[in-house]
């Protein structure tokens, strides 16, 4: 009775397991599936006018924190730390060619002549303090008469992460065929959808025909926009701690307890994998050291990694992108967790199959040599797994955090921003600890509950309670669970890590 007890629940654990695996590997990441990339992002807009005397395409730039902050020694030209009017339509006026010599519209197959009547620039403050970048431009060119086809294609920042999109503007009266876009989704890169940090839109190109004998004369040129704001980005409000005006010790104090409750919070956002990885790590006959340890090295782990990825967007942009970065490491993690789950069925697995070989037929059965127990064998992972565990888990550290980095920088507050970054890791590594030291106590809750109920012989109880103790059938069969588990988290991370915007092999 007992072993076929132990069988089912072994079948049911590899069961749940292989769903769990494909549930993880096939589902489409939602938007908090992936570390907020909105701060690295550089988005473009198009939306092209067709009216009877002109072929008109407003253009918009809209870069985010981090890109703003790496070109500014080409837009704060004095250095002053303020960019005043002159500096912006000094920067207006150098991009928009720059952005044209990369947008190809063409007419019946003929690249047409743009001219750049109006290009206009603000840099509107951003989280941290930080400002961010907004250039709109006008290109245009004589409307040919009959009936023309016509094709567009952006090739701007194509190395960059972010939102790009081409719309066609309907209301003008010319007569339009084709399947192209007349949705403006993002409203010009002022209201970006919801899911924009998984699946920002990728339109870079339109192709359509027209014929502007119809269509109204094209009307004044727009002003220069005023009162331009930031669109709303993920994470502000960890880093909005960075650019508080008040700074005595009860203020900082406050911050870094706010800093150390966003992190927590980050770590149990749904998608990341931090707390499945340490629920199931630790909850495998774990110990309490092991529990700290892996809080520890995931904090470590994490701060390291902002600053690194810091360094580089300071000094090292003109190199390696740093938002590039992020799905590669993304795919390292990966990699580790399921190269670590498969070691772990290997381990464990492998080491029963041994076992049971060792008993058949003509094969022999030596106690001295075929029990010999396996580095796992006693179910506590040794400590290079554990340090696996934890690097995986924070080699991919938030992008809010870096953002707090650069803004201490531009604020002349580093130390206060590394203070913040170390309560972020903090708060993430607790929570990571403290999942795991709640399996191990609720492990030793149901060892004492199965002892006490054999104590009273109150039927089923002990039976129940016994197959979650320490050796009792639950606890034997999921090290084995788990592992199939961590493959599949591991199998999740990689796929989504190759699905990222900005990912190539």
């Amino acid at each position: 009775m007992t072993v076929g007890f132990n069988r089912s629940l072994l079948m049911l654990a590899i069961v749940a397991a292989l769903v769990c695996a494909g549930l993880l590997a096939l589902a489409k990441p939602g938007s908090a599936s992936a570390h907020p990339l909105g701060n690295f992002t550089v988005n473009r807009y198009s939306r092209i006018e067709v009216y009877s005397d002109v072929v008109r395409v407003q253009y918009v730039l809209d870069m985010a924190e981090i890109p703003t902050f790496q070109q500014n020694s080409d837009v704060d030209t004095d250095s002053d730390g303020a960019i005043s009017a002159y500096e912006a339509q000094s920067y207006a006026d150098a991009t928009a060619p720059a952005l044209l010599a990369n947008l190809n519209l063409s007419l019946d197959g003929e690249r047409a002549d743009l001219a750049i009547p109006a290009a206009y620039a603000a840099f509107p403050e951003g989280q941290g303090g930080l400002p961010t970048t907004r250039l709109t431009a006008v290109f245009e060119t004589p409307a040919p008469s009959g009936t023309v086809a016509l094709a567009v294609d952006d090739a701007n920042y194509s190395d960059r992460v972010g939102w790009r999109e081409i719309v066609v503007s309907q209301g003008t009266g010319a007569e339009l065929t084709g399947d192209y876009p007349t949705q403006d989704i993002s409203q010009a890169l002022t209201a970006y959808p919801g899911d924009l940090l998984s699946s920002p839109l990728d339109r870079t190109s339109v192709a359509l025909s027209f014929n502007a004998a119809g269509a109204v004369s094209a009307p004044g040129l727009p002003d220069a926009p005023a009162d331009v704001k930031a669109p709303q980005r993920a994470g502000a409000g960890f880093v909005s701690l960075i650019s508080g005006n008040d700074l005595t010790f009860g203020a900082v104090l406050l911050a870094l307890l706010a800093a150390f409750a966003f992190g927590a919070l980050h770590a149990v956002e749904p998608g990341h994998g931090k707390t499945l990885v340490a629920a199931y790590f630790v909850g495998v006959k774990g110990t309490v050291r092991q529990a700290l340890g892996l809080g520890i090295i995931v904090a470590v782990t994490h701060t390291v990694g902002v600053l690194a990825i810091g360094l580089i967007a300071i000094f090292g942009s003109q190199w390696i992108l740093p938002e590039n970065l992020y799905p590669w490491l993304s795919l390292i993690s990966g990699l580790m967790v399921m190269a670590l789950g498969v070691r772990l069925i290997l381990a464990r697995g492998g080491g029963r199959l041994l076992h049971r070989l060792s008993h058949l037929p003509g094969l022999g059965h030596h106690h001295h040599h075929d029990h010999a127990p396996s580095p796992t064998s006693d179910g506590i992972p040794p400590w290079r797994t554990l340090i696996g565990i934890g690097l995986a888990d924070g080699l991919t550290p938030s992008p809010s955090a870096l953002v707090v980095l650069l803004a201490a920088v531009s604020l002349h507050r580093i130390g206060l921003g590394i203070a913040l970054i170390v309560a972020f890791s903090v708060g993430l590594a607790v929570v990571l600890a403290g999942i795991s030291l709640g399996l191990l106590f609720f492990k030793q809750a149901m060892d004492a509950v199965g002892r006490r109920a054999q104590m009273l012989n109150v039927p089923l109880v002990p039976r129940i309670a016994g197959s979650f103790s320490a050796e009792g059938a639950a606890m034997r069969v999921l090290p084995l669970t788990g592992a199939f588990v961590l493959v599949a988290v591991g199998i999740a991370l990689t796929l989504r890590a190759l699905g990222q915007p900005g990912m190539s092999l």
